[in-house]
C-alpha cells in the first residue's frame, strides 16, 4: 500500500484540530497545556465559533497561548484576565470570551479580578490550570501547593502554620451567585480528556446563552517543576492531588 493510500479522508481516524497551527509549543515535556488547547480548538471548532471567539491569555506558562490557537487573543497583565475579559464581553456580547489561567495567576496576584468577576456573573469562560507550582519562574510555593509538598520556596514541603493551607479557589467561586456552573476536570487518561472536553462544551455553551461566569478547573502536572518524569508526574497527581482537589462538577446550575 502506498502512502497516498492511507492519507486518504476515508483512512483518517483523527486529526490535528484545524484552529491549531504548526507551531512548536514550548511546554515541557508530559505538560497538561498541550492537551487542554487541543480541547479548546476541538470545543470552539464543534460549535463553529472560529471567528466569534476571544481568548485573554495572562502571565505564566500559557502567555503564549496565542501562538498555537487560531483565534482572536488579548494579551492582559498579570492576574488581570477576568477584568480584560469582562469589558470583551460587555462590549462584544456576540463573541465567546474565555480566559486561560494558571494557578499562580489566578489564585494569587489575580485572586480579586476573579473573585469579583465571577461574583458580577460575567458571561466568560474562566479556564483555570492548577499543577500546585509557579511553573514557569522556578518552581515556587503556589497558593494551590498541597501540604507537606516541596517547592522552590519551601524546600521541605509546605507547612501550614508557616504558609497557610491550599486554597480550593474552585470551591470558593462556587459559592458565588454569579457562577453557573464550576467543575474540576483532568487530562492525565483517554477517558478524562473526553470527560474535560464535555465540561469545556458545557461551559462554553453557558456563556453564549447568558447564565453567569463558568470555571473549569484542570488538575494538572508540571514535571519540570515537580522534579518527576511525565510518567512519575501523572501517578503522583493521581495519588495527591486527586484526593485534595477530587474531580467532579463542584455546581452546575441548569
Amino acid at each position: 500500500m502506498e502512502l497516498i493510500d492511507i492519507i486518504k479522508p476515508e483512512n483518517l481516524v483523527y486529526d490535528k484540530p484545524a484552529l491549531m497551527n504548526d507551531n512548536p509549543m514550548h511546554y515541557c515535556p508530559g505538560c497538561s497545556h498541550g492537551v487542554i488547547h487541543k480541547l479548546i480548538a476541538e470545543v470552539i471548532e464543534d460549535m463553529g465559533m472560529e471567528e466569534k471567539t476571544l481568548g485573554v491569555s495572562p502571565v505564566g506558562c500559557a502567555v503564549f497561548a496565542y501562538n498555537y490557537l487560531n483565534i482572536d487573543w488579548v494579551e492582559a497583565a498579570h492576574g488581570r484576565a477576568p477584568a480584560v475579559a469582562t469589558a470583551l464581553k460587555r462590549l462584544n456580547k456576540d463573541k465567546m470570551v474565555f480566559t486561560y489561567q494558571g494557578d499562580g495567576d489566578l489564585a494569587a496576584i489575580g485572586t480579586a479580578e476573579t473573585i469579583h468577576a465571577a461574583n458580577r456573573g460575567e458571561n466568560i469562560v474562566i479556564v483555570f490550570v492548577n499543577n500546585a507550582i509557579y511553573g514557569m519562574t522556578g518552581g515556587q510555593m503556589a497558593p494551590t501547593t498541597l501540604e507537606n509538598m516541596p517547592t522552590a520556596t519551601c524546600p521541605y514541603g509546605r507547612d501550614t502554620e508557616l504558609h497557610g493551607h491550599p486554597l480550593k479557589i474552585s470551591n470558593i467561586l462556587a459559592l458565588l451567585e454569579g457562577t453557573c456552573y464550576v467543575t474540576r476536570q483532568s487530562v492525565q487518561t483517554a477517558a478524562a480528556v473526553r470527560k474535560a472536553k464535555k465540561s469545556l462544551r458545557k461551559a462554553f455553551e453557558n456563556s453564549m446563552a447568558g447564565k453567569g461566569t463558568s470555571v473549569v478547573e484542570f488538575v494538572s502536572t508540571c514535571s519540570s517543576g515537580w522534579k518527576m518524569t511525565p510518567a512519575q508526574s501523572n501517578t503522583w497527581m493521581e495519588q495527591n492531588m486527586f484526593p485534595f482537589y477530587p474531580l467532579g462538577d463542584i455546581k452546575n446550575v441548569e
